[in-house]
């Protein structure tokens, strides 16, 4: 079974905004790696905007449709995160979080007028990206007896492995991130090597 390794992303963080009488409407993308990015990111925008009515946001973190969250933080019940969500899907943008932030204008949009607008916003930050195209890796951590290390630096070169970290001692030890579709290849060069181990991370 062949496996779809790649995803779409942003490369930097943008921004949009999108007016509707009177209430004003902020988007912020950001590329992400993991969800322990998105507090420190919503933290940052409530210190940034802490006299907005909302901070309503979506994200997604895997090539699987189904894997995301949403939050409405206090619109009504699928106004603002899902609307957020669905233009990352139609985008088919992953790894990455939309954050709109909404000022109150006085007059009540109601339903559709909700959802055109965190819609909208959030196109108009996406409009700003640049798009890139990434792999999903996986991080492997390569322990090895110092002798073995022109063994494994050779294996680490032919592949073509990212090194994410190192120690260099009597016992060394490698970080690296392999793209999905190579792990067996490479798991299966390292094994041949004597003393030399590779345990699993995570994904990236």
């Amino acid at each position: 079974m062949l496996f779809d390794d790649t995803y779409k992303t942003i490369e930097k963080p943008t921004e949009g905004i999108f007016r509707d009488r009177g209430s004003k409407f902020l988007a912020y993308a950001y590329p992400i790696n993991s969800e322990n990015d998105i507090k420190g990111i919503i933290t940052n925008l409530k210190a940034e905007h802490p006299k907005a009515n909302h901070h309503c946001w979506a994200m997604r973190l895997s090539i699987d449709r189904g894997v995301f969250r949403v939050n409405d933080d206090g619109e009504p019940s699928g106004t603002a995160g899902r609307p957020i969500l669905n233009t990352l899907l139609s985008r088919d943008l992953t790894n990455i979080v939309v954050v709109v932030v909404r000022y109150f204008g006085g007059t009540l949009l109601g339903v559709p007028g909700l959802i055109n607008a965190y819609k909208v916003a959030t196109e108009e930050a996406l409009n700003q990206a640049t798009i890139i195209h990434k792999t999903v890796n996986d991080i492997y951590t390569i322990s090895f007896d110092y002798l073995q290390m022109n063994d494994v630096m050779r294996v680490i070169k032919d592949d073509n492995l990212a090194i994410l970290h190192q120690q260099f001692d009597n016992d060394c030890r490698i970080q690296v991130s392999i793209r999905k579709t190579q792990v067996e290849q490479t798991l299966f060069k390292i094994s041949k090597l004597s003393g030399a181990v590779a345990k699993y991370d995570h994904s990236l």
